[in-house]
C-alpha cells in the first residue's frame, strides 16, 4: 500500500502558549500577526519553532478587533480593513525576513474568515491584499465559498481548507460557535470526522447528511481543549492506516 500524505494545520501565537506540545504532530500553521491576538515577539517564538520543526508558516490576520479575539464580524471600511490586514501581513513578513524563513500561506480569521466565504466586498479586499505582496502566497479557503472564486479567477494559488475539529451546517458554513455542539473534542469523533473527508470527500453534517467537500488541509483549532491528546491520536490512527502527516 502507497503512502499518503496529510497536512494539518493549527493557529498559533494566540496566547494559549501549548505550541511546543503541538509542533511535532503538525504541518503547517497560521501565525496570528496582530488583529486579534499576538505581536511581534510571539511571531518570532512561533516562526523559530516553526523552523525547528519543520512546519509550514502562515499569516494570520484578523479583523482589528482584540476585544472580540476577531470573532464578531466588525463595522468598518473596505480601505480601513484593507490597511489594517496589509498591515498585519507586513509585520509577520518583517520577521520572517529577520529570521529568514518564508511565508507560505495566509489564513484569515474567524469571523474574517467566515465572512469572506459568503461577502464579496471582504473577500475582495483579502485578494486585492495578497496581490499587492506580489509573491506566491497561498490562500486557505473554504470549499465552494465566495473567497474561492475570486482568488481563482485572481490567479491566487488556493488551498482547500476544512475543519477537523468543527462541525458544519449542510451549506458547509461551520456550526455557530453560540452552539454546544460547534466544537469537537473528542479525539475519535475528530478522526472519523477527518477521515471521512480524506476517504471519501464527503462530511456528515450536524443535520446528519452527507455532503461532499474537498480539503488540503485540516485544522485543528489550538485553543481546543483536547487539541494536544487529539493530536497524538491522529497520527497514530493515521501511521495505522499509512497516511503520513506532513
Amino acid at each position: 500500500m502507497n503512502t499518503k500524505f496529510v497536512d494539518i494545520n493549527v493557529d498559533v501565537g494566540e496566547g494559549v502558549g501549548n505550541e511546543s506540545k503541538i509542533f511535532p504532530y503538525i504541518s503547517s500553521c497560521n501565525i496570528a500577526c496582530g488583529g486579534h491576538a499576538g505581536d511581534k515577539e510571539t511571531m518570532r517564538q512561533i516562526i523559530k519553532l516553526s523552523k525547528a520543526h519543520r512546519v509550514k508558516i502562515g499569516a494570520h490576520p484578523s479583523f482589528p478587533d482584540r476585544e472580540h479575539f476577531g470573532r464578531k464580524p466588525m463595522d468598518i471600511t473596505c480601505a480601513a480593513l484593507y490597511t489594517s490586514l496589509k498591515e498585519q501581513i507586513d509585520d509577520l513578513m518583517s520577521v520572517l525576513s529577520e529570521e529568514q524563513a518564508r511565508l507560505n500561506h495566509v489564513k484569515p480569521h474567524g469571523a474574517l474568515y467566515n465572512l469572506a466565504a459568503i461577502d464579496k466586498k471582504i473577500a475582495t479586499v483579502i485578494v486585492k491584499v495578497i496581490k499587492s505582496f506580489m509573491l506566491p502566497i497561498k490562500l486557505y479557503v473554504p470549499f465552494k465559498s465566495v473567497i474561492e472564486k475570486l482568488a481563482i479567477e485572481n490567479k491566487i494559488p488556493i488551498i482547500y481548507e476544512a475543519f477537523a475539529d468543527r462541525n458544519y451546517n449542510d451549506d458547509l458554513t461551520l456550526v455557530s460557535r453560540n452552539d454546544k455542539n460547534a466544537l469537537i473534542e473528542d479525539p475519535e469523533t475528530v478522526f472519523k470526522h477527518m477521515y471521512s473527508m480524506i476517504q471519501s470527500e464527503n462530511i456528515k453534517t450536524l443535520q446528519g447528511h452527507l455532503v461532499p467537500i474537498q480539503a488540503d488541509t485540516f485544522c485543528i483549532h489550538g485553543d481546543n481543549p483536547n487539541v494536544v491528546t487529539i493530536l497524538k491520536f491522529l497520527k497514530k490512527e493515521f501511521k495505522a492506516k499509512q497516511i503520513t502527516i506532513a
